[in-house]
């Protein structure tokens, strides 16, 4: 059952010591996420209560499904940024149907995560590499940030996801600038982060929503054109079944498994940095698939949009003390709280307020220490990085996720069409063999005998290399060669094409009047080796252990040692 229903380990185990302590840092984390659920619900072009009601299903479907017990979860910037871009697209007359169509998308994400779970497919998050996930998160933030600045400056400017086209619009309206919005957001954002320098666990996005709604209250600064959330409605969602079309769903899917993806990417990141800090290791990331999926699903019953980890509230959570996912129930009781009773007081919150909380929060999203990382070291992954961030910037959310995702993809089948061959030699006074460009003088190098070492699968996509490369080694080594050995240490597995190539150039190298071994075959390769055409070609008696037993045995011929016999006779079972 534990398995299924991950808190059953923690309550079992649970602690009086511990009620305070997630208590405390329950309710720490709903202080932040009911203005922060609002703002971001303004990011996703939703009503900012809709913000509030993603802050209670799906929070408490995890706490009870969930392996991580320090994450806080909810609605985050960039979801919320992923539904604006896929909702752009269509033409929407009204909010309630713009609505529908952001319940019918989250249930799209939770029934792609849910179904990555149970069939236990955790593995294809490792596709979204990180410098595509620094550039698209880079850039996200960029325009996230910019977004808001319609809201900063009071001033009316049409959405878009392009970083230019929000820069243009709003350059157009500078005139019409609302000097109180101004001062209020740029009041907000001295204050949050000067508490961040000062004293982080000071609930400073409390304090500036707090000044915010009192400066409206008591010194009526609506009237001075100020844009305020206004009424937000009272009272918990209704269950409601969404509104399914093929239609939707077509048009939907692509950016529904964009989004489940990257929600789960943070989920597992925020999860594991977590880990990293506290010392427990709790998280299954195919159970985190199923509870994500289930939380997304649960929660497009109860009128929520995309809910996943929260870097900022996590952090809070495990400062604050949390021990359990007991805490997150606790930030539930809050957010039910605020909306049974505490509504009423946000309908005088500036909207200018909210942006200056999304610009802070989302600023930490800019990475530029990786990216000068990357720049110094590895200036090919810097390159998917910098067309990752340029494609999403100007191009588009979507495109950018799938375009990064395609370019690291090329860049690993590059790397793997050409890895690394050495040719190896005896390192002086001992039994090992090291590449020679590497350790020059240090190796004796033989005329009459080549090693090579390949550092890679051998598959379709680099056979031909493969063949292309040993033969110019063999070529290079003139009349004298009488002998080739593979080092087959780092060769992890051959396919049928890599197995034909091998095959038949084994063949040619014996034509060439030549010998051939292999050496240090581990169990797998030598399953296939024993399965394919190659042991036809080899003879067992030419499979060793270690390069030193086959230049032994070139040397003079003798008898195969106990192990070397096991290893040319064994059967296709052997590890």
């Amino acid at each position: 059952m534990n398995r299924f229903l991950p808190f059953l380990e923690w309550a079992t185990t649970y602690k009086k010591a511990y009620f305070i302590k997630d208590l405390i840092a329950g309710l720490t984390v709903g202080i932040v996420l009911v203005p922060q659920g609002m703002a971001y619900a303004m990011i996703a072009g939703l009503p900012p209560v809709y913000g509030l009601y993603t802050a209670l299903v799906p929070v408490l479907t995890y706490v009870f499904l969930g392996t991580s017990r320090k994450v806080a979860m909810g609605p985050v910037a960039m979801d919320s940024l992923l539904v604006a871009a896929a909702l752009g697209t269509f033409a929407i007359s009204n909010v309630a149907d713009y609505i529908a169509l952001a319940v019918v998308l989250v249930l799209i994400v939770g029934a792609v995560q849910l179904l990555l779970g149970i069939f236990r497919m955790g593995f294809l998050v490792n596709f979204l590499s990180k410098p595509v996930i620094s550039g698209f998160t880079s850039a996200a933030a960029i325009i996230i940030m910019v977004s808001q600045l319609k809201h900063l400056l009071g001033i009316p400017v049409p959405n878009s996801n392009h970083f230019h086209e929000i820069v243009a619009l709003t350059w157009q309206q500078l005139g019409n600038t609302n000097p109180y919005d101004l001062g209020l957001g740029i009041l907000g954002i001295v204050l949050i982060l000067g508490f961040k320098k000062w004293k982080k666990s000071f609930p400073a996005v409390l304090l500036v929503v707090v000044l915010g709604i009192l400066a409206v209250y008591y010194f009526g600064l609506g009237v001075y054109d100020m844009k305020l959330v206004g009424e937000v409605s009272k009272g918990l969602p209704s269950f409601d079944l969404p509104k399914i079309t093929i239609e939707t769903i077509k048009s939907l899917w692509p950016m529904g498994v964009a989004l489940a993806l990257v929600g789960y990417l943070e989920t597992i990141s925020i999860g594991k940095a977590m880990e990293e800090k506290s010392g427990e290791e709790t998280i299954d990331a195919n159970q985190e698939l199923i509870a994500l999926g289930a939380s997304n699903i649960l929660g497009s019953f109860f009128q929520s949009y995309a809910s996943t980890a929260s870097f900022s509230r996590s952090a809070i959570n495990q400062e604050a003390g949390a021990k359990t996912n007991l805490a997150g129930f606790f930030s539930v009781v809050l957010v039910v709280l605020t909306l049974l009773f505490f509504t009423p007081v946000f309908q005088y919150l500036p909207n200018t307020v909210l942006a200056s909380i999304i610009m802070v929060s989302v600023f930490g999203l800019i990475d530029l220490d990786y990216a000068k990382y990357l720049w110094v070291d590895r200036k090919d992954e810097f390159g998917v990085l910098l067309l990752t961030f340029l494609i999403t910037l100007f191009i588009g959310i979507t495109q950018g996720i799938v375009v990064g995702t395609l370019l690291s993809l090329l860049l690993m089948v590059y790397r793997t069409s050409k890895p690394h061959f050495a040719e190896l030699g005896n390192l002086k006074g001992s039994d090992y063999y090291k590449n020679i460009n590497r350790f020059n003088d240090e190796v004796i190098i033989r005329k009459d005998l080549l090693i090579v070492r390949f550092d890679s699968q051998l598959y379709f996509g680099n056979s031909g290399y493969f063949k292309k490369k040993l033969l110019k080694q063999i070529k290079g080594k003139g009349s004298d060669l009488k002998a080739v050995i593979l080092n087959a240490e780092a060769m992890t597995y051959i396919d049928a094409t890599g197995a034909d190539v091998l095959s038949k150039l084994i063949h040619e190298i014996h034509e060439m009047g030549l010998q051939f071994y292999i050496a240090g075959a581990i169990g797998p390769m030598r399953d296939i080796i024993f399965t394919t055409n190659i042991i036809n070609e080899l003879q067992k008696e030419f499979l060793f252990v270690t390069t030193k037993e086959a230049v032994d045995y070139f040397d003079n011929a003798n008898q195969l040692s106990t192990l070397g016999a096991r290893v040319a006779h064994q059967n296709k079972k052997a590890r």
